[in-house]
């Protein structure tokens, strides 16, 4: 079976490699993985289904639950550690270090998890994974 023209440039056009890390950075920094101008985020997590600057289907993300893992992941190994030194270090009161490090985990964990959200969204539009490829997955899997 033979393709047109057009289905040759397409399928020629699908299997361009996209670069991982430009897509994760630019993830990582809220804008679109594909342009990096456009916005990837319409509220605090909310992805927008499209990119308003070169129009790219954002939609197909399917980032679910690994944002927030990886964010507690990150945390949790940044406290301890510092929490620890904290303690041997000035010896403060149980009510203090609860505070403060119940604090700083909300905050770092706020910080973290769209930075880290788009991020998994660039490593799948690079990947061409969940529909961002040309074998996009049917509606009802």
């Amino acid at each position: 079976m033979t393709q047109t023209p057009l289905e040759n440039a397409n399928a020629a056009a699908s299997d361009i490699e996209r670069p991982t890390k430009q897509a994760m950075i630019r993830g990582a920094l809220g804008r679109c993985p594909s342009c990096g101008e456009g916005r990837l985020f319409k509220g605090y997590l909310k992805v927008a289904d499209q990119c308003p600057n070169c129009g790219e289907a954002l939609h197909h993300q399917r980032a679910d639950d690994g944002p927030a893992y990886l964010t507690i992941l990150l945390v949790s190994h940044l406290g301890a550690p510092l929490l620890l030194a904290s303690y041997i270090a000035w010896r403060p009161s149980a009510i203090t270090m609860i505070l403060a490090f119940g604090l700083a985990a909300i905050v770092l964990s706020l910080l973290l998890l769209p930075r880290i959200k788009g991020g998994m969204i660039g490593l799948q539009w690079a990947r061409r994974m969940h529909g961002f490829g040309r074998n996009a997955e049917p509606a009802n899997a």
